[in-house]
């Protein structure tokens, strides 16, 4: 259990919120900019009590996951296409590396076009964000894919979706998670920056309502609240990639038995 959790980095925090707050006791600063913990955690208790909080995690949480799912979707079926064929990877580099470095959130007026305010138009932008990466990362996947099992496949007479299923994406898979955990989080900060920016729902638009409210205590807190949301995201991830490797070793500890 001690291994497990960074004791040291939680440690540090703890110091450093213990100092902001006596920092701003002693200092006597009164300001509609910020505010010590202690007010932040009882506005975020409010929130928590009134629903607010849930509601926009709910709203945020459902915009990044289905986005991701449409997105890293997307990109790992484009990257094993690209990463079994030379000749499309070839033909659409150019494209690719035109598209990919484009801004997301420079989308936001033509997805605002498209689809309007709500949930649609934030999909197609977390989408478009997380499909680049994904598409680089399992493009690499794939060409990385030990040459010896592909000839596995083909002396076993696999076709085009079982040589996928059963050799590419399981020996993909390490690489794979990786862009996963690149991926939630890129969901995330781009879903909160739209709602920042333009579609009021989610935890993005609570940030901004707390902010002309003149509430930094109730701002502060969705802020580390979405940073917290960040980090459970990201150890979901890890967790579920220690799984798949546990997986992996025993069944291949059974087969070599």
């Amino acid at each position: 259990m001690g291994k497990n959790w960074p004791w040291s980095g939680i440690f540090l925090i703890v110091f450093l919120l213990v100092l902001w707050e006596v920092a701003m006791r002693v200092s006597g600063i009164v300001t509609d900019s910020f505010a010590p913990p202690s007010k932040v955690v009882v506005a975020f208790l409010a929130a928590l009590k009134d629903g607010s909080l849930l509601k926009a995690t709910g709203e945020t949480l459902l915009a990044a996951l289905i986005g991701l799912g449409l997105g890293a979707g997307a990109g790992v079926l484009s990257g094993v296409v690209l990463g079994l064929t030379p000749l499309a990877a070839r033909a659409f580099r150019a494209p690719v590396e035109t598209l990919r470095t484009l801004p997301s959130v420079a989308l936001i007026p033509l997805s605002l076009m498209a689809f309007g305010f709500g949930y649609a138009m934030e999909y197609s932008i977390i989408a478009f964000a997380t499909f680049w990466p994904t598409l680089i990362l399992a493009q690499a996947a794939v060409i990385g894919v030990d040459r010896q099992l592909l000839d596995v496949a083909r002396a076993l007479q696999l076709g085009p979706i079982s040589r996928v299923t059963k050799i590419i994406l399981p020996a993909s898979m390490p690489r794979l998670v990786v862009a996963l955990r690149l991926t939630i989080g890129i969901a995330l900060v781009v879903g909160v920056t739209v709602e920042i920016a333009a579609n009021p729902q989610g935890l993005g638009y609570g940030l901004v309502i707390a902010q002309q409210s003149l509430h930094p205590d109730l701002m502060i807190a969705f802020l580390m609240w979405v940073g917290l949301l960040g980090w459970l995201l990201n150890r979901a991830v890890v967790e579920i990639e220690r799984r798949l490797l546990r997986n992996r070793g025993g069944a291949s500890m059974r087969s070599a038995t």
